[in-house]
């Protein structure tokens, strides 16, 4: 509800998050972002724990503000040794193409969900805000992480998410609208019929639960936070507008689509991983389909696609690459995270 205020939440000056975004960012992204007042996240999923360790004592050290660190809750998906070969097979004129040998290509998911073990490499760091997304993790881990302290966050895509998250005792739901970039954070439902625009799904979900609501999805400056604020929205979200600052890591393939024309049209696809997610319509996504049924479940999809992407990528081309991005790429600025937050925020301080 819009009573709720965003500092008592998360202890920031600006009503603002800059979305975790996995493959573009590391710790730079999030120090810069809190130091300018805001939230900064790290996305973790696809750390493994030595990197996870080695970012969050760089997050802890650099940030001047709290940080969020963010992590997936999906099922693991069993290894399908047909369907993985379906998918190779699929993808056969692309090694081809490439000179790529197949059997070189190892298997095997690349982001892991939160767990006990990772919980534990958490915990001395005892974050301001953790945030999951595809649902969130079992109640005895949940209790774990509130009892350091942290506050806890999950996605949305849903008023029925919404309450299901309400009901197991998040600080806050986060509202991703289906014109947000990247994976969509759907867990009850995977029928994308069900999924919302940013503007119709906030005001439902504010209505619905009675914790503060973060919108996420096509906000892209100053004028998309003030609107979502005034639809009952505690904080905003915002992702693709970061794409192109110079702490991201975005690649320069990636970089050149935001800029280009190509930006206007996005899809979601499960070419990448294997789960519906936004980015920029690419090579890959019309010859194999936006959405490929071959595509194995989640996460499994990406090992085959990785060294098509590796290759693609030392060309200079993003043809094989998740060029995530948002419907809105108009925000997307080539500054540093601090300018750029300052200016999403300016006048709204507490």
């Amino acid at each position: 509800m819009s009573s709720h205020d965003h500092r008592t939440l998360f202890e920031s000056d600006l009503p603002l998050i800059q979305a975790p975004m996995a493959g573009v960012q590391t710790h730079r992204l999030a120090v810069a972002v809190s130091g300018a007042g805001a939230l900064g996240s790290l996305p973790c999923a696809m750390l493994s724990a030595d990197a996870l360790r080695t970012e969050l004592m760089a997050l802890q050290t650099g940030a001047s503000g709290p940080f969020n660190v963010n992590f997936f809750c999906h099922v693991p998906t069993r290894p399908d040794p047909a369907g993985e070969q379906r998918w190779r097979d699929r993808l056969a004129p692309y090694y081809r193409e490439f000179g790529l040998d197949p059997v070189d290509v190892p298997a095997g998911p690349a982001r892991a969900p939160f767990s006990d073990e990772i919980a534990d490499i958490v915990e001395p760091f005892r974050p301001a805000v953790v945030s999951f997304h595809f649902g969130l993790p079992h109640p005895g881990l949940l209790a774990r992480v509130k009892g350091w302290g942290s506050k806890v966050l999950s996605t949305a895509t849903t008023v029925d998410e919404a309450r299901w998250l309400a009901t197991r005792g998040v600080d806050a739901v986060i509202a991703q609208g289906l014109e947000a970039g990247g994976h969509r954070g759907h867990f009850l439902d995977p029928d994308l019929t069900r999924q919302a625009g940013t503007l119709a799904l906030l005001p439902q979900i504010v209505n619905a639960v009675d914790v503060p609501v973060i919108a996420a999805g096509g906000i892209a400056d100053r004028a998309g936070v003030a609107a979502a604020l005034a639809l009952g929205a505690s904080a905003v979200q915002i992702g693709t507008a970061y794409l192109l600052c110079d702490e991201a890591t975005t690649s320069q393939p990636h970089r050149a689509a935001l800029r280009s024309a190509d930006a206007r049209h996005t899809a979601l696809t499960n070419v990448f991983s294997g789960r519906p997610a936004r980015g920029i319509v690419n090579r890959v996504m019309r010859e194999l389909g936006m959405l490929c049924e071959a595509a194995p479940e989640f996460p499994l999809a990406s090992a085959a696609l990785a060294p098509l992407r590796a290759a693609a990528e030392q060309r200079g081309s993003g043809d094989f690459s998740p060029l995530w991005a948002g419907q809105n790429t108009s925000g997307c600025r080539g500054v540093g995270a601090a300018e750029l937050t300052r200016t999403l925020g300016a006048g709204f301080e507490s």
